[in-house]
């Protein structure tokens, strides 16, 4: 079981996959297993509280002969107090050295005694130099999640991933491209390349402007990627050089998810992130310049301690200025050993609450507004999948839709467009765009742009059967 983000879903993947070269073998049924894995998160309360229930829920109905390990940034972060708070664990390892894993369940095969065994060592020895030859991507589907770094050297105030990952350590770039050569080869039609902060890649390796020098290879070495997408820059390292690269290889979506967490001055300060507001508006403004589709995607923190209601409006007037293709937020989250727990002035969950929905509210309007404005317009679609359609009462109509993403939808936090008629799932094709919702577009397949072919031959990219647009 994998749980939190997708950084954590590609560590699951190279954990199974660690598994496989060691002989076992993965089951659907969690009674047939010998060992339950629980990949966990620890990042915020809530989803350490979700990781607890998951593996008090697996101990409890744990059978004699199964074994039940804690793995990932809970194991990391709490180290052998999980036990307290989850009685009958058999194992503990944590993420520096996730590759360990096979070892532990021998040790815990081979133990004498019931007592829990921990494997938690702090060095970040994983990242780059001893990950046992797997590869470090998530597949799904038609899309991968590429890990190019892990750790973290940002000081956040808010944030515990450096206590729970350490510090960055940057991927060896010819290993990277491996793996996306190797993706290709899978016919993977879209990479998306994640860290806990893309831009600082290659910091640690001695690289000026990393991450560009490493789109710069993927491109050339994997040229049949259509699709590649960046995650988690930081603000003040979108540098002109990774905007002039962004822009120049077809294959790097304008698609740019920057993390900004608030708009008003003082409170970055509190937050220990990067404080000149004015930075934001220059450097939007140069991206959109160098690519005029560019899609933005950022998230805020509300009810940060001691956020005013004056800064709350700076956060407002920011969000409207801007005008941000795609927003995340979330109410501030109380995490112990962080330096934002010590802050005096914590605001009331009501008026958390009460600003987060103002913010949404503020950005639905755009978010409609930016959606609205392809109505008429051919995008490529990535389709994912099908679906029955459904009238505005939720029944359902003797229909059948596609659900696809274009370049402005990264998986899972994004939105999606709905396609009249069931395309082939995993291949990219040209849609219309009829219609607008808050956060998604509604389209038919655009068959002026799609290369049309008879029913029973082979699909490639932008070939569409002449059944699925009649």
């Amino acid at each position: 079981m994998s749980l939190g983000c997708s950084k954590n879903t590609v560590d699951s993947e190279s954990i199974a996959q660690v598994l496989n070269k060691s002989g076992m073998v993965g089951v659907q049924v969690p009674v047939e297993a010998e060992v339950l894995i629980v990949n966990t998160c620890g990042f915020i309360d809530s989803a350490k509280q979700e990781s607890i229930n998951a593996l008090r829920e697996l101990v409890s109905l744990r059978q004699d002969n199964q074994m039940v390990i804690a793995a990932g940034c809970l194991s990391q972060r709490y180290g052998a107090t999980v036990v307290q708070e989850v009685p009958g664990l058999d194992g503990v390892i944590g993420t520096r050295r996730w590759m360990d894993i096979f070892d532990l369940i021998t040790r815990l095969r081979d133990r004498k005694h019931p007592q829990p065994l921990y494997h938690l060592p702090t060095e970040a020895k994983s990242v780059g130099l001893d990950e046992k030859g797997v590869l470090r991507a998530s597949v799904q589907g038609a899309h991968a999640y590429l890990k190019i770094a892990d750790g973290c050297r940002r000081p956040c105030a808010f944030c515990a991933i450096p206590k729970i990952k350490g510090t960055a350590v940057s991927r060896p770039i010819d290993r990277i491209v491996a793996e996306a050569v190797r993706l290709q080869e899978m016919g993977i039609k879209e990479i998306m390349l994640i860290a806990q902060d893309s831009t600082d890649y290659g910091y640690d390796l001695g690289l000026k402007n990393g991450l560009a020098v490493l789109l710069d290879e993927i491109c050339a070495a994997a040229p049949n990627i259509p699709w590649l997408r960046i995650m988690y820059a930081y603000p003040g390292y979108v540098t002109p050089k990774l905007m002039e690269t962004m822009a120049k290889h077809k294959q790097v979506l304008p698609y740019l998810d920057i993390p900004l967490q608030h708009g008003s001055r003082e409170v970055l300060k509190r937050m220990t992130r990067p404080a000149k507001v004015e930075w934001v508006y220059e450097t939007i403004g140069k991206l959109r310049e160098t690519m005029p589709e560019l899609a933005v995607r950022t998230t805020f923190i509300v009810g940060y301690p001691g956020e005013t209601d004056a800064e709350f409006d700076e956060l407002m007037k920011f969000v409207n200025d801007l005008q941000f293709d795609r927003v995340g937020a979330f109410t501030y989250s109380y995490e112990i050993g962080t330096s934002s727990a010590t802050l005096p002035n914590h605001v009331a969950d009501e008026v958390k609450q009460e600003r987060y929905n103002r913010l949404m509210e503020l950005q639905q309007g755009i978010s409609l507004k930016k959606n609205q404005g392809f109505i008429g317009k051919t995008l490529d679609i990535l389709i994912e999948g099908h679906g029955e359609a459904e009238d505005e009462e939720g029944n359902l109509l003797d229909s059948v839709i596609s659900i696809g993403r274009s370049y402005r939808d990264a998986p899972e936090i994004d939105g999606y467009v709905i396609v009249e008629g069931e395309l082939p799932a995993g291949e990219i094709v040209p849609v219309r765009i009829t219609g607008a919702t808050t956060y998604d577009l509604i389209g038919t397949v655009d068959i002026t742009n799609a290369h049309v072919i008879q029913p029973g031959q082979v699909i490639s990219e932008g070939m569409i059967k002449l059944d699925d647009v009649t």
